[in-house]
């Protein structure tokens, strides 16, 4: 079914996403969240609506990640466990990260049905750097990844992935970079944790070309994640014709992140939730589910999230021009993807 232009957008959190707690001065605090609730909060935003999410299913989780990463964090639940340095649980994280990865999964059915014209997952914790067998990088379980599944099942022959977190998806890719039917495309800071990313990666197997990363030096602006979509991303997409996209929205490249060093705005995020909606509208009947990473500037965070979301709901905002200091990158990008895409 075609959502109407009277369709609202689901929003999707919960407050036990504020229970996952990875300790005292940890950057992925439960104050991230409810930064993001409380702005939304004191300023709503007509044609967005608020939905509570169900926990995922073992056989949800099990589609791409192994038995035994869950046998670990159901063992975790109850107690603080250390999963690798800089990834901790609290005794509710477990039931936490099945409430976002069901967050994921609920909003891709309610696109995928027509409830929704799109949806925003506000939960936590977030997902993209969590492998089919390791909880890393302050992620569970690896959130895009399942509602990537969740929409194959459901009828989705070509899922589109982006990835704008300043750090690289690695869970992401390596789930997918052997397949066709989910494409994956990453821009970030480069070089940077986790280490993965590089231009030259760009799938094996039959899922050569359907890995796309543009790995950027840090001082990135506006107007240069805007090169990376209009002369990378936007013409792959288009060629791969998703039947819905997803977006792993980090909004650590904000120019006030403490992790990142990248300088995007609003203004920024907004532009790029803006060009894919066009690529959701032309090829997935306007199938689009943003789903929270990182960002740990609070207001920055708050600021971005509410950014997206109002384009989300019917504003358009347009990439700035400037400087482009991403060209060098994205012409790497460009060299290591040619044999695979028509690039203008």
């Amino acid at each position: 079914m075609t959502p109407s232009a009277a369709s609202p957008t689901f929003v999707y959190s919960d407050a036990l996403c504020l229970a996952h707690d990875p300790g005292p001065g940890h950057p992925e605090s439960p104050a991230r969240l409810q930064a993001i609730l409380s702005d939304l909060q004191a300023r709503p935003i007509a044609g967005a609506v608020r939905r509570r999410p169900r926990a995922a299913t073992d056989e949800e989780i099990l589609a791409v990640h192994g038995p035994s990463l869950l046998a670990q964090l159901r063992a975790s639940a109850g107690r603080p466990v250390q999963l690798d340095p800089d990834t901790m649980t609290s005794p509710s994280s477990f039931e936490a990260a099945r409430l976002s990865a069901g967050a994921a999964v609920q909003a891709v059915e309610a696109v995928m049905s027509g409830a929704a014209r799109n949806a925003f997952v506000c939960a936590r914790p977030p997902g993209h750097h969590a492998e089919r067998e390791q909880s890393m990088g302050f992620c569970l379980l690896n959130n895009v990844a399942i509602a990537a599944e969740a929409g194959r099942r459901l009828g989705a022959q070509r899922v589109l992935v982006v990835d704008w977190d300043v750090h690289h998806g690695n869970g992401t890719q390596h789930m997918f970079e052997g397949r066709r039917d989910v494409l994956y495309a990453s821009c970030h800071q480069w070089p940077f944790y986790p280490g993965t990313g590089a231009a030259r990666e760009i799938g094996k197997g039959e899922g050569a070309g359907y890995t796309v990363n543009c790995a950027l030096p840090a001082g990135q602006r506006d107007a240069d994640f805007g090169a990376v979509f209009q002369d990378l991303f936007l013409p792959i997409a288009q060629q791969f014709r998703p039947d819905l996209v997803l977006v792993s929205a980090g909004f650590d490249p904000h120019q006030q992140d403490p992790l990142g060093e990248m300088h995007v705005t609003e203004r920024g995020f907004a532009a790029m939730t803006t060009a894919l909606r066009g690529i959701a509208d032309s090829h997935a009947r306007g199938r689009l589910v943003l789903l929270l990473e990182g960002g740990y500037h609070l207001r920055g965070l708050a600021d971005s999230v509410h950014a997206c979301l109002e384009v989300l709901v019917g504003r358009g905002e347009e990439f700035p021009d400037g400087a482009l200091r991403a060209l060098p990158a994205i012409r790497a990008s460009r060299a290591a993807l040619a044999r695979h895409w028509r690039l203008p």
